[in-house]
């Protein structure tokens, strides 16, 4: 290969790599919200006509491990809905350009607070070579391996949010457990003393010799 053409592959390289690496950065979002109850979270992302977006998410804490979950389009228009569910996927490809919404709600609960643990795919991806400026038989490979990298990440990612999220919840359950054990011995241990103390009374009593003067 000659100078002149690896001059001028070099910038094409420089800008696929930068590419890759915002891709890499921006391909998954992972986050983690409390929901209060009788309340709902919502967020919002702006997204062009046929972005492939994925929305995951995991009720990790409160109540029944459950909330509802729904999407709208910027006419408010109703995509998804779902009541009462642990945990979700949707795929949602736009048909039109706008802000997009996801809600979470609690309102079905009164006292317990809901943690939800979500994941968001796709939404920060910026186009590929809008303008053309990068060469595309540089670029198509590089693309092709960093979607393949996305794709590993975004399913490590996913087993991970989900040990996490089930470590939590067995955790917390077995630290309920734990709690009401001990409670339940101390309120044994506390009847078993107040009957010994009733016994010892009694006999006392019982055994007694009255004199009458």
């Amino acid at each position: 290969m000659s100078i002149l053409a690896r001059a001028v592959l070099r910038p094409h390289l420089i800008a696929a790599v930068t590419l890759a690496l915002a891709l890499l950065a921006t391909v998954v979002s992972a986050f983690t919200v409390r929901v209060a109850p009788h309340a709902s979270t919502c967020f919002y992302e702006d997204l062009r006509i046929d972005q492939k977006t994925l929305v995951t998410f995991q009720v990790g804490e409160g109540g029944s491990l459950d909330v509802d979950f729904w999407v709208s389009d910027p006419n408010d228009a109703m995509l998804q809905l779902d009541h009462r569910v642990s945990q979700g996927t949707y795929q949602l490809i736009p048909s039109i350009a706008g802000k997009y919404t996801y809600c979470f709600s609690n309102q079905m609960s009164s006292i317990s607070e809901k943690l939800v643990q979500f994941s968001v795919h796709g939404a920060d991806v910026p186009p590929v070579d809008p303008k053309g400026t990068l060469c595309a038989p540089i670029v198509d490979p590089v693309m092709e391996i960093v979607n393949e990298l996305a794709r590993d990440i975004h399913s490590i990612k996913e087993e991970q949010q989900y040990i996490v999220t089930r470590e939590r919840a067995h955790r917390n359950t077995a630290e309920s457990t734990n709690a009401r054990v001990m409670w339940w011995s101390l309120l044994q241990t506390a009847m078993l003393v107040a009957v010994c103390l009733f016994q010892i009374y009694y006999l006392k009593h019982f055994f007694e010799v009255r004199r009458v003067i």
